[in-house]
């Protein structure tokens, strides 16, 4: 236990890591979360600061994850006794991956070096995906390129992936054989619902026609300016 106890602390830690508010500040001196969708995340940093801190962003994010999964997770096997996992259906690699890699993302939703304000979660999910079982990830991002690109809608483009996701694994699976745990099968599912759960505000924008396009991959102009006279006002 005390090797699970300290490989899920450290992946808190590395997933607390607010990337979007540490490069808003640096580039612009400025609290990301109190400009555009208010969200620390990789999406609104491209909004309101461009392609080149959105692009820093979105690498921190996922490599938070995918550390988190692929390389703290094995911290356990030479801490202590080793790890146990909790459930007997669940072989202990796969567990402690996933165990790793949601405590990465609990992490950058509620990161204890930004009084626990952060942002959704989709990068470092993405990361965790990748760390656990990079192939149907690997899938599910050209997907989401695809439908970025097309409609210029980042959450219709997440939704799309996070419900393609668990049929890619179990395409994989079943399909081709591919070495995938059933736990993993269970944790993609839940992983897909709640990220569906999580948009559920842009769905209905979506449906209203209300949603924000990207409109291109250069910084907003003008954003900090008349936020700035308005709060002066």
């Amino acid at each position: 236990m005390l090797a699970l106890a300290v490989v899920i602390v450290l992946s808190y830690l590395i997933g607390s890591i607010p990337s979007s508010i540490w490069v808003g500040k640096v580039v612009k001196g400025v609290d990301i979360r109190d400009h555009g969708s208010g969200n620390a995340g990789a999406t609104n940093t491209f909004r309101l600061l461009g392609w080149k801190p959105g692009v820093v962003v979105l690498a921190i994010d996922f490599f938070k994850g995918y550390s988190s999964s692929f390389w703290v997770s094995q911290l356990a096997y030479f801490i202590g006794s080793g790890p146990v996992a909790l459930f007997s259906f669940w072989d202990v690699d796969p567990f402690l991956r996933i165990v790793c890699g949601v405590v990465a993302v609990i992490g950058h939703m509620f990161p204890i070096y930004a009084n626990f304000d952060g942002g959704k979660g989709m990068a470092t999910a993405a990361g965790m995906l990748c760390g656990i079982e990079p192939v149907s990830v690997g899938i599910t991002a050209i997907v989401f390129a695809i439908v970025m690109f097309a409609s210029r809608y980042v959450s219709l483009a997440s939704l799309i992936a996070a419900f393609i996701y668990p049929i890619v694994l179990l395409v994989l699976r079943y399909g081709y054989d591919w070495p995938i745990a059933g736990s993993v099968l269970i944790f993609g599912a839940l992983v897909g619902l709640g990220i569906i759960v999580k948009h559920k505000g842009n769905i209905k924008r979506l449906i209203e026609g209300t949603e924000n396009r990207v409109g291109s991959f250069k910084p907003a102009t003008g954003w900090l300016n008349k936020e700035k006279q308005q709060e002066q006002n």
